[in-house]
């Protein structure tokens, strides 16, 4: 077996830097020195190790100062450019993981400008994909460009247009590629990086993947995924490349090798801007199992509980009731409905100008069987015009789905209907909105036992795409937190909006009694007495 040579061939471990990395990485960091000769030229030298290339060419942009690399990093890059002495890369597969705000995404633009400035042939191709076109542009692609732009070496070489990066010596570029596979499709790349890969789920992202596997006409030539831990049985690209790692030799602390792919995953924090203090911010900020997948770099499964418990008790106001009628009462409603098997649910909200909170106001359930389905018209239609005699409703939110015709027959009558599909986008500000509320104890609600049990049975489900409410079990019925989340959304909506002004009968039967001249300054008296006392107006 042919012995890899390191394409960092010419510089000592005492002329890199990296005294103290023993330390850094918990381990000793040491490998076998390379048997060929050293380079006497230091710019030479720089190109051929990575850690010299990276602290002696290359400057922070935000800092204006050479890069300083981690202890973590340093360990990452002494292994991953390793080469057979055929020009071939040891490890063509690499994967950076570690916490959030590690440095991750800079980290591959250090990487793709090494491998395309430093070890590219002439007309070399660096690829940056992610799952979205914004993604990949607004991260490592920019953090590339800025380094370029802010590194006196590499600037004269060097011309930036739009998603592009070519320098002119070699011809070699650096593109931002979009999602779309097809795109992809042709290309010749040195290497390729991918951020964040546990967001790629579809079979258009694998394909993306694999259209920018290292071709063999590139020699050496490398594919970087930069990220931290995803959702286990969703992330369907990465999550494999994670499990092949950890059936690998570990060949130094967090760092594995399992035949052509280096891995490195940690849990620890490895930049020095991770502090317990942010640790102890972001445990109380995100959700659990966020928590534990952005934070603690751990895989996680897509579902939690919605709410802890004791939260939603804390909302619960023993004196309250639910409101028998108020019409001057501004309301929204919520309908989350189904004709035979789920539950279908209506529930009211109102906001207290006040308080500045939420106010659960009324709700009801209905139950359908397959045997006796829902009949909308005797239910919801006729409950809902209860209620529009009973509140001013401003808007009553549903899902079109099922509700196409019973809008359609609401809105002849007057009633406010406004679609709310049940997308993922709609359901994670709803589902986010109602947490939040919930979790400040911003929301008032009456005690009921049904209510309580749903919202103890709603979990959070995770997915790529967001996030939204659902259920541990099929037989359990949530749908009131549903029809909750998006009347809570719409009264925290207006909330933000001038409190109106109400012209109620007391009101104008007082200003006929008033001179002409005088009436206009009657009416104002009225209405800044009644709107001080307005609680929900």
């Amino acid at each position: 077996m042919t012995e890899p040579r390191n394409m960092a061939a010419s510089v000592p471990e005492q002329s890199r830097g990296v005294r103290g990395d023993a330390a850094a990485t918990g381990g000793t960091g040491s490998r076998a020195q390379p048997r060929h000769a050293r380079s006497s030229s230091p710019s030479q030298a720089s190109q051929a190790d990575p850690i010299a290339f990276i602290e002696e060419m290359l400057v922070n942009p935000e800092t204006g100062r050479p890069f300083v690399l981690t202890g973590a990093e340093r360990l990452f890059l002494r292994h991953a450019f390793d080469c057979h002495p055929d020009g071939r890369a040891v490890y063509p597969e690499l994967v950076f993981g570690a916490p959030k705000k590690s440095g991750k995404s800079t980290l591959a633009a250090l990487c793709l400008l090494y491998a395309v400035r430093a070890l590219g042939q002439r007309f070399a191709e660096g690829c940056v994909a992610s799952n979205s076109r914004e993604q990949s542009a607004n991260r490592v692609f920019l953090m590339a460009a800025r380094i370029v732009e802010a590194s006196p070496l590499l600037r004269p070489d060097a011309k930036v247009i739009g998603d592009r990066i070519t320098f002119r010596s070699t011809g070699a570029t650096i593109s931002a590629i979009s999602s779309d596979y097809s795109t992809a499709a042709g290309s010749n790349p040195t290497i390729s990086t991918f951020d964040e890969p546990w967001a790629f789920t579809s079979e258009l992202d694998h394909r993306l993947f694999d259209e920018l596997v290292p071709p063999p006409t590139r020699v050496p030539g490398w594919r970087l995924c930069s990220t931290y831990a995803g959702f286990v049985g969703e992330s369907v690209l990465l999550e494999p490349l994670y499990k092949r790692g950890l059936t690998g030799k570990q060949i130094a602390p967090d760092l594995y090798a399992a035949g052509g792919l280096l891995m490195f995953w940690t849990h620890r924090f490895t930049a020095p801007w991770q502090t317990e203090a942010w640790r102890d911010q972001m445990r109380e900020q995100l959700r659990p199992n966020q928590y534990l997948r952005m934070i603690e770099n751990r895989w996680v499964s897509g579902e939690e509980s919605f709410v802890d418990m004791a939260w939603w008790d804390a909302c619960v106001d023993p004196e309250a009731r639910p409101l028998l009628t108020d019409r001057d009462l501004r309301v929204w409603v919520g309908v989350d409905a189904s004709v035979k098997r789920d539950s279908t649910a209506i529930a009211c909200c109102a906001y207290d100008r006040v308080s500045k909170k939420v106010r659960l106001v009324w709700h009801r359930v209905f139950q359908p069987s397959p045997e006796e389905p829902l009949d909308f018209e005797n239910t919801i239609e006729a409950t809902l015009l209860q209620l529009r005699q009973r509140f001013r409703i401003r808007e009553v939110r549903y899902d079109p789905y099922q509700m196409q015709a019973t809008a359609q027959r609401l809105v002849a009558r007057h009633v406010p209907m406004v679609e709310f599909a049940q997308s993922v986008p709609n359901l994670t500000e709803a589902s986010t909105n109602l947490y939040e509320l919930v979790k400040g104890a911003n929301l008032v609600a009456y005690p009921d036992a049904d209510v309580r049990l749903a919202i103890q049975r709603a979990v959070a489900v995770e997915t790529p795409r967001g996030w939204k409410i659902s259920k541990a079990s099929a037989s359990h019925k949530i749908d009131v937190v549903v029809a909750l989340g998006m009347a809570a959304l719409g009264a925290v909506q207006d909330a933000s909006r001038s409190a109106p002004i109400i012209f109620g009968p007391d009101v104008l039967r007082k200003a006929a009694t008033v001179p002409p001249r005088d009436r206009f300054a009657g009416l104002t008296a009225t209405l800044v007495t009644r709107n001080r006392f307005a609680r929900f107006r």
